[in-house]
């Protein structure tokens, strides 16, 4: 096992395309690291850097104590799984898993035993005679991943290898990879577009944009502190609600937008350093959809709690609980950040269509909920939980990483 540090590393592609920007970012020893990003933020193309894929334009990549800048990818000791499995067809489940240790001239016992025991770990081992057309996308990838596990090398480096897996199984699989992760303990690096994916595997998510690296931290920190609009609006599902807002302070301090006023508690002020010069002026405001609650169903725990009157426009039910959209009387907010996060790079993914200057809101609330299309409810808020961002910026308001910038 190994740590992997990249340090300023650069992807510069023909005529001048950086896909890669400076990239700064220490994976610990034993660490599962997932990068995530939409379409094109270079997450792909860093992992291909480190497995010796893709020649780096500048910086340095150390896989333990060992820079390899030029070392050939057989020389790195590490291991790919790819998004097609890239399984040989015309071989059974055990020789595919066999196949690499073969090469390097291993003795037979040992990769007997090697071959046993990843197949006793991903369930493979009735599948051992089959051959690759026998088997299920799930089980196909199992077998991907179980010749990497055979290797047993230093880190794995895995390209989004669920994505061809229908839901219900990617579920399933991500549940596999993390009981793989606690058993072997290999430093992992895992690319991904899904969100939910990186929320659920990784120890830490590294968000790159445009080659940048935007925030790296614990999934729940990004959860809760996004650095910016984009990882803001990137992270969670459904998104993040966004409106440009005022910060007023007549009597208390709140924000209002629209025709609605929300308090800001005191506390607010003080874990964010900074807002407080925000008054009488305009910020974006962001609210968590899981940060509102039907008032009819939160009883005692909203006691406090802004209380917001809305029409459902849609009711999307999902058994353990419900989303409502609702519209409020404010233009949607048209910030480069929100407009990057918001984009799927699915071109049918298209909006629903908006009456007039309005913004569509999502409130996650619980099943017992009787909100129905076209009925009138009181949304509650917990208002310790409203993020504030720099409309100009886009930066988090009293982030840490932000103050003095």
């Amino acid at each position: 096992m190994a740590s992997i540090v990249l340090t300023n590393v650069d992807k510069i592609y023909a005529g001048g395309v950086k896909a890669v920007n400076g990239l700064n970012l220490e994976i610990k020893d034993g660490e599962f690291m997932v990068l995530v990003g939409p379409s094109g933020c270079g997450k792909s193309t860093a992992l291909r850097m480190i497995a010796g894929l893709e020649d780096i334009s500048g910086g340095e990549i150390a896989i333990g104590e060992k820079v390899v800048n030029h070392l050939p990818p057989k020389d790195r000791d590490i291991a790919m799984v790819f998004q097609n499995y890239a399984l040989y067809p015309h071989m059974t489940v055990e020789e595919n898993l066999a196949f690499g240790l073969k090469l390097r001239k291993m003795p037979k016992p040992e990769i007997q035993k090697r071959v046993n025991d990843a197949a006793k770990m991903l369930g493979l081992e009735t599948y051992l005679k089959r051959k690759p057309a026998a088997l299920s996308g799930g089980q196909r990838q199992r077998v991907a991943m179980g010749r990497a596990i055979v290797r047993e090398p230093q880190a794995f480096l895995m390209d989004e290898p669920l994505s061809n897996l229908d839901a219900k199984l990617r579920v399933s699989m991500r549940a596999s990879l993390n009981q793989m992760h606690e058993r072997l303990g290999v430093t992992t690096v895992y690319v991904t577009h899904d969100q939910v994916e990186a929320m659920t595997l990784g120890d830490r998510v590294c968000v790159l944009r445009d080659g940048i690296l935007q925030q790296v931290d614990t999934p729940q920190n990004l959860f809760d502190k996004p650095v910016n609009l984009f990882v803001a609006g990137f992270m969670g599902s459904p998104a993040m609600n966004f409106v440009t807002a005022e910060l007023v302070r007549d009597g208390g301090a709140a924000v209002t937008f629209a025709d609605i006023r929300l308090e800001i508690p005191d506390s607010t002020f003080t874990d964010k350093p900074g807002l407080d010069q925000y008054i009488g002026k305009q910020v974006i405001l962001g609210i968590r959809p899981s940060d509102f609650e039907d008032a009819a169903s939160a009883g005692q725990n909203a006691n406090g709690w802004a209380t917001l009157p809305v029409k459902a426009e849609v009711t999307e039910e999902l058994g353990s609980e419900i989303n409502v959209l609702f519209l409020i009387d404010a233009p949607p907010v048209e910030h480069k950040d929100t407009v990057a996060a918001a984009d799927t790079g699915d071109d049918e993914e298209a909006a629903l269509p908006l009456l007039g200057d309005k913004s569509l809101w999502t409130a996650r609330v619980n099943a017992r909920s009787h909100a129905r299309p076209g009925s009138s409810l009181d949304l509650v808020l917990d208002t310790h939980n409203m993020h504030f961002f720099d409309p100009t910026s886009g930066l988090a308001i009293g982030h840490e990483a932000n103050v003095g910038k």
